[in-house]
């Protein structure tokens, strides 16, 4: 993160920001203490000063989650998307809006917990490095498969234990109130769900070797990839890739399909679900709806989904009986 924090500081005009609120002459100085190598002339935060750094990483974390999502679901949404899912039994009245509405939410707690993270790394605790010397070029291509596997198998055993009765209601729920998702139900969390489900991806450079630059593009690809498979175009009919098909069942099914990346520990852990072959198919998938409709809600009774106690189970039923009575 050393990297955007130069480039937005170098380039976005975040020197003369600084220095407008904390003056070289300003009350502000008594931050300097914090400071190793003076002010930046603009600033008494100079730009390795630790407060200025976890300010402007909160920042960046915020306003990078918020660009990403909004740009590629809006782009996933707009040319990949099947609109004809907007009309299933399932999908709520005014979904897309609630999805948003949680993201927004979100958002901001998710980045108060991953600054920390991004903080640490800046300032040299992590294994993050920049000369490929270092590790060879053997390592800087091996180092991608490592991170996948690695955050793949701990997404797996975190997500697994977010269906938990002790987690599920309290933290997972929230997500999958979202039974037939869109892309942009791709960051709709509870933030401390969103926020742990993304622990093995901090995780990753502290324990092994990581390119700088690897980081940022694999950050960015994991953004991408979470709008993909709620994005409802059933393209990898792979037995390998987890993707939007495999993580579609993962929302009417609940119990299955956990895994981020592959199928692989969903094998082997025993809660791999196939996508049946009609789902590849957007006529005969959508001659199934009704069927879907039933099976979801008869799984969502033996979890315990469904309870008349539950008002956010109720809510959504309402929600689900006004959207079909309007069409």
């Amino acid at each position: 993160m050393d990297v955007i924090l130069y480039l937005v500081d170098n380039y976005l005009g975040v020197d003369s920001i600084y220095g407008t609120i904390f003056p070289v002459n300003g009350t502000s100085s008594v931050f300097d203490f914090m400071t190793k190598e003076g002010s930046d002339h603009t600033s008494s935060l100079a730009r390795d000063n630790i407060y200025r750094q976890t300010i402007s990483l909160f920042f960046i974390t915020w306003v990078f989650g918020a660009l990403t999502y909004f740009i590629f679901s809006s782009l996933s949404y707009y040319f990949i998307f099947d609109k004809r899912v907007l009309k299933h039994p399932k999908f709520l009245k005014n979904q897309i809006r609630l999805e948003i509405s949680q993201t927004l939410q979100a958002l901001p707690l998710m980045a108060v917990l991953t600054t920390p993270w991004f903080l640490w790394e800046v300032r040299g605790y992590s294994k993050l490095y920049d000369n490929v010397s270092e590790h060879g070029w053997l390592y800087l291509i091996l180092q991608f498969p490592l991170f996948l596997i690695f955050t793949d198998y701990c997404i797996y055993l975190i997500h697994r234990g977010l269906h938990s009765k002790l987690l599920y209601t309290r933290l997972h729920k929230v997500h999958h109130k979202w039974i037939m998702p869109t892309p942009f139900a791709s960051h709709a969390f509870h933030p401390v769900d969103g926020f742990v489900q993304s622990l093995p991806y901090h995780v990753f450079p502290f324990i092994f070797p990581l390119h700088k630059y690897a980081y940022i593009a694999l950050f960015t690809f994991i953004n991408i990839w979470t709008v993909l498979i709620h994005d409802g175009e059933y393209l990898a009919n792979n037995p390998i890739i987890n993707g939007a098909a495999c993580h579609s069942l993962h929302h009417m099914k609940f119990m299955c399909n956990y895994g981020q990346f592959t199928t692989l520990f969903d094998r082997m852990g025993g809660s791999y679900m196939a996508p049946d072959a009609e789902l590849y198919d957007k006529e005969l998938n959508r001659g199934m709806w009704e069927k879907q409709s039933k099976d979801i809600d008869e799984i969502r009774k033996q979890i315990g989904e469904i309870d008349e106690k539950d008002s956010v189970a109720k809510l959504i039923e309402k929600e689900s009986f006004a959207h079909k009575k309007e069409k």
